[in-house]
């Protein structure tokens, strides 16, 4: 199948290190497009027409470092979030679930004004492009389980444990 360029122009890609392990970083003009971890559920491949820049991620690294030493609750970076319109509601109410807070995918289908879209709305974190700068981590089952993450369970306990969501 032919690739289509990108709409939105070249997309660069660098990977950083973080207490999770390697992640791997991609912007286009509009913003970051994919952060993602080693070993991910939904591993979204570098495309052939992708330029590794490593300098280009300065803002980016800088607020997560910032994030993972306990300094930032909120990240200002722009975001360019590709995917259906109900993916992409889904993932701009994630953005309004405070740092520290959870939310079930029950309250979050709700809160969309999906009553009881609970899986879809599952289907949908779970599909979430950008890892950590929406907060996907901030999502639970109804009973308050620990249910999946495309990163990982461990990472997950990880971030709601780094936030104060989740005690020791």
């Amino acid at each position: 199948m032919p690739h289509i360029p990108s709409p939105r122009g070249t997309t660069h890609y660098t990977y950083i290190d973080s207490p999770l392990g390697a992640l791997l970083l991609a912007q286009d003009a509009a913003g970051i497009c994919q952060l993602t971890f080693e070993h991910h559920r939904h591993p979204r491949p570098i495309r052939p027409d992708w330029q590794r820049d490593d300098g280009a991620f300065a803002d980016a690294h800088a607020e997560l470092d910032e994030y993972f030493a306990g300094q930032r609750r909120r990240f200002n970076v722009p975001l360019s979030l590709h995917g259906t319109a109900f993916q992409q509601q889904v993932w701009n109410a994630l953005l309004d679930v405070p740092y520290g807070k959870t939310i079930t995918y029950a309250q979050l289908a709700d809160r969309i004004g999906r009553h009881g879209a609970y899986h879809p709305v599952g289907a949908a974190v779970g599909m979430n492009p950008v890892s950590i700068f929406v907060p996907c981590h901030r999502a639970l089952g109804s009973d308050g389980s620990l249910t999946g993450y495309a990163g990982g369970i461990e990472r997950k306990v990880k971030l709601l444990k780094l936030e104060g969501a989740l005690l020791a």
